[in-house]
């Protein structure tokens, strides 16, 4: 799709700090409790998003609060129309076109201008189709964008719980969204940020933490540049890839990857994307299959879509190792583990743990061969920086929390 793996049930509860010109706008990011059963189909949900990417063919810092929704997306508040209606969207940067609808309406104000295009975006699991308004967007308190693509949805499927998305992949993504103008690309609210002044760089921080409840304000949204107090150390920049289709996304090569110490599970570099809007960690399946076998016990669970491992292979489990940039990226035991007091949430079975590394659905050589989701960004900073056309991935104080 463009992201959004899974388009989970989600409110935004935002609250944004003071901020001078000369600093930035922080979003935070919110969650929101799901039905017992909200979580089950996500797995496959992931895996229909990944097909669907792998198909396509085509001022100052400013931070904003964001939350981590129901344990599986994350979503941020925005305004749109003046004066502002606000909307609670899934941040997604594996597709591109902001819309509003599926959940409140979009409210048409002074600001609102109909663009006569009618606009359609198919996602792994789920579609709007509607028309195409220009309006004022705020982000955030300062970071208002004027005549910002905006679409209405009038028919949609699988956005239960919120209201849209707001798309900060790459532009190309737009390509082919409008009906009549089909080769026209349609300006992020990135873009606009930019080419409005509002912010001097066309750079995205993202921080997520792992979730703690099931409505979590504990993220935030950098638009315009980074926050050092979000992450430590160093951050490491990775180019995007050359590799198609991961090069039409925020893709990126990892070089290596091995599960302990003894078996290698990536061997050799190859290409993937970096994706808020998919929530599990997918590997190609042949290279899923090195990483199911070296735990005892684990099988994919035919139900629920995710491995299961038994309780006596817990205290067994090795660091997962990925080497990017130069850089090793582990995530430990418990990063490579859903929460048990999360297990009724994805209904899963509270006799048995569960893991946070699926199948992508086909096998390594085909030009996308993992994604890198939610889950691997609640442990480490993540940034898309447009004017380098590269990713940044850096050490957070939640990569080793138990």
């Amino acid at each position: 799709m463009q992201s959004f793996s899974i388009l989970l049930r989600t409110v935004l509860l935002v609250t944004v700090t003071s901020v001078s010109a000369s600093s930035f706008f922080s979003v935070p990011l919110t969650k929101i409790a799901p039905p017992n059963s909200h979580l089950a189909g996500l797995p496959d949900a992931d895996r229909a998003r990944a097909a669907v990417l792998k198909s396509f063919t085509s001022g100052g810092p400013k931070n904003v609060p964001a939350s981590n929704l129901a344990y599986s997306q994350y979503t941020t508040s925005v305004g749109v129309g003046s004066p502002p209606t606000y909307y609670n969207l899934i941040v997604d940067t594996g597709s591109s076109n902001t819309f509003v609808g599926t959940g409140t309406p979009y409210v048409k104000t002074s600001t609102s201008i109909f663009t006569h295009e009618k606009v359609n975006v198919t996602y792994g699991t789920g579609y709007f189709r509607g028309l195409e308004y220009l309006d004022r967007v705020t982000l955030a308190p300062g970071l208002v964008i004027k005549n910002q693509s905006i679409g209405d949805a009038l028919s949609y499927a699988d956005f239960g719980g919120v209201d849209g998305i707001v798309g900060v992949g790459p532009v190309g993504l737009t390509e082919g969204s409008l009906s009549t103008n089909v080769n026209e690309l349609v300006p992020t609210v990135m873009d606009n940020a930019l080419s409005q002044g509002l912010i001097t760089k066309e750079i995205l921080g993202v921080s997520f933490a792992p979730a703690t409840s099931d409505n979590d304000t504990n993220g935030a949204l950098t638009y315009g540049g980074i926050d050092s107090s979000l992450y430590t150390g160093e951050i490491t920049y990775i180019p995007v890839t050359a590799t198609f289709p991961a090069s039409a996304f925020w893709g990126i090569n990892i070089t290596h990857a091995t599960y302990g110490s003894a078996t290698t599970i990536i061997p050799r570099s190859t290409a993937g994307i970096v994706d808020t809007g998919t929530t599990l960690i997918l590997l190609a399946d042949d290279l899923f299959e090195s990483y199911l076998k070296a735990i005892p016990g684990a099988k994919l669970d035919e139900t629920g879509g995710l491995m299961s491992i038994p309780e006596t292979s817990v205290p067994k489990i090795q660091p997962l190792n990925f080497t990017i940039g130069g850089t090793v990226f582990s995530l430990d035991a418990a990063a490579q583990l859903i929460p048990i007091n999360q297990n009724a949430a994805w209904s899963l079975s509270t006799s048995l743990r569960y893991g946070i590394v699926s199948n992508l659905g086909a096998n390594s050589g085909e030009g996308l061969d993992f994604i890198i989701g939610q889950k691997f960004m609640e442990r480490y900073y993540a940034v898309f920086d447009t004017d380098n056309n590269r990713v940044g991935l850096a050490y957070t104080k939640h990569t080793f929390t138990t």
